[in-house]
C-alpha cells in the first residue's frame, strides 16, 4: 500500500473531538485528567458534562500530559500509513507536553515535525485546519512546521470568568483579592497572547466584562491585525466552559458586533477550564494561513 505524504496529529486541547478528528482525517491525542486520583481521558472516558459535575462537587482534579509511550506508539502506528507527520500540541507556555514531544521526535529521524506555535483551544484548532490546507497544497511536514511557527504571534484570546474560586485555588490571586472581588462582583478579563495566561483588566459584572473583551478584539483587528483583517485572513472564535445557553447569546452578540465575520464556537478545552471554572466565556481571533 502506498503511503500518504503527511499526517496531522494534535491533542484534545484543540477542542477537536474524536468524532470530528475522524471526519477531518487527523489524530487527536486525548488529554489525561486525574479526578480523585482516578485517570480519565478527555472526550473518551470523560465528557464535558461529567467534568463540570466533578468540578462542581470540588473533586481533586489535576491535568496531566499524554504519556511518552502513548505519543510514540501513536506516531509509530501513523508512520505505517504516512511518510511524515506534523504534530501540533497546545502552547509550550501552558503545558510541558510540547517540550516532551520535541524530545521524543528526535527518535524519529526528522519524520515527525513538532509545531510550537503558541496556541490553544479554538486558535489551536485553526492551526490544525491550516495544516490540512497546507497538506492539500502539497507542502511537506518541515514546511508546514515553519509556516505555522512563523505565525505563532498571530492570535489573541480574551476570557472572562464567572467565579474567582479557581484562580484563588491555583494561587493566581490571593484569598483576600478573591473575597473582595466576589463582594464587588468583579469579573477579571484574562488574556492569552502566545505562551501564558495573563491578567488583562477587571470589570464590574459580566456584561461589562463582555464589553471589555469586544473592545479588546476590535482593537486587535483594527490595529495589530489590520492588514490581515483587510485581506480577510482573521478568524473570529468563541469558547465557553459548561454554559452553553449563555454561550449561544455570546456568539450572537459577537456576530452582531462583527458583521461579515463568521464565529466558530467550541467548548473550552478542559485543561483550561479546570484553572478557571464553569461559566467562563472567551473570544479569540487567529490568522489563517495564506495558501498559494
Amino acid at each position: 500500500m502506498e503511503k500518504r505524504k503527511v499526517g496531522i496529529v494534535t491533542d484534545s486541547n484543540s477542542g477537536i473531538t474524536q468524532k470530528q478528528a475522524e471526519e477531518l482525517g487527523i489524530t487527536v491525542l486525548a488529554m489525561p485528567f486525574y479526578i480523585d486520583e482516578q485517570l480519565y481521558f478527555e472526550d473518551i472516558t470523560l465528557t464535558q458534562e461529567e467534568f463540570y459535575k466533578q468540578l462542581e462537587r470540588d473533586a481533586a482534579i489535576s491535568t496531566s500530559q499524554p504519556s511518552p509511550a502513548e505519543v510514540m506508539e501513536t506516531w509509530e502506528k501513523l508512520l505505517e500509513s504516512y511518510e511524515e507527520l506534523v504534530h501540533i500540541p497546545m502552547s509550550s507556555g501552558l503545558s510541558n507536553s510540547c517540550q516532551t514531544a520535541f524530545v521524543l521526535a528526535k527518535e524519529f529521524g526528522g519524520k515527525v515535525q513538532v509545531v510550537d506555535n503558541q496556541r490553544i483551544s479554538v486558535t489551536q484548532r485553526q492551526s490544525v485546519l491550516d495544516a490540512l490546507e497546507l497538506v492539500k497544497a502539497g507542502r511537506n511536514a518541515g514546511e508546514i512546521k515553519e509556516i505555522l511557527e512563523q505565525e505563532s504571534g498571530e492570535s489573541s484570546i480574551y476570557i472572562t470568568l464567572e467565579t474567582l474560586k479557581y484562580l484563588k485555588k491555583g494561587g493566581r490571586i490571593t484569598p483576600a483579592a478573591a473575597a473582595l472581588g466576589t463582594v464587588l462582583n468583579l469579573k477579571p478579563v484574562l488574556q492569552i497572547q502566545g505562551d501564558k495566561l495573563d491578567a488583562f483588566s477587571k470589570a464590574r459584572g459580566k456584561k461589562q466584562a463582555k464589553r471589555t473583551m469586544i473592545q479588546a478584539i476590535r482593537k486587535d483587528l483594527e490595529g495589530r491585525f489590520k492588514e490581515q483583517t483587510e485581506k480577510g485572513l482573521m478568524c473570529l472564535e468563541a469558547a465557553y466552559a459548561g454554559n452553553p445557553e449563555e454561550a449561544e447569546e455570546w456568539k450572537a452578540e459577537l456576530e452582531s458586533q462583527f458583521p461579515g465575520m463568521p464565529v466558530h464556537m467550541d467548548p473550552l478545552s478542559l485543561s483550561v477550564a479546570c484553572h478557571i471554572g464553569q461559566g467562563a466565556l472567551a473570544v479569540a481571533v487567529s490568522k489563517k494561513v495564506e495558501v498559494e
